[in-house]
């Protein structure tokens, strides 16, 4: 069983504090506020590294159900947006797909790729999103 982990520090008030996240494996290290979450400042923020994981997450899927087809996918690139509305709530998860994969058919490629929308890991760990939505470009 694999564990991974991450850490964060916050200093203050919501508002005027300030926070530090880090990664465990040591690619990502830095700050993240109020700003950054709520109001378009810098840094990052936990939406942001949910829709980082989640692309991620479904594009290695995508591969390997792709790879169990026998396909040898070109180029598999997703975009994950996610919205943070009201309470603060997660309200809306988008995925974008751009799919170039020789050898199968655009139906068989559309199928495949809401089949890992719904199987990856993260897919299935965000389930309580309301709405989870996948538009797909065939290249």
């Amino acid at each position: 069983m694999t564990v991974k982990s991450a850490e964060a520090t916050w200093n203050g008030t919501l508002k005027a504090g300030k926070g530090h996240l880090k990664l465990e494996s040591g690619v990502y290290e830095g700050g993240y506020t109020f700003a950054g979450r709520f109001e378009n400042g810098k840094g990052t923020n936990p939406e942001e590294l949910i829709a980082a994981a989640h692309s991620g997450c479904y594009t290695m899927f995508l591969s390997a159900l792709l790879s169990e087809k026998g396909l040898d996918p070109e180029r598999l690139h997703t975009t994950a947006k996610v919205h943070l509305g009201a309470g603060p709530t997660v309200t809306k998860i988008e995925l974008f797909l751009e799919a170039q994969v020789s050898g199968i058919s655009e139906e068989d490629l559309r199928a495949t790729a809401q089949e890992a929308k719904e199987k990856c890991p993260i897919s299935k760990l965000l389930a309580a999103v309301p709405e989870m939505t996948l538009d797909i470009k065939v290249l």
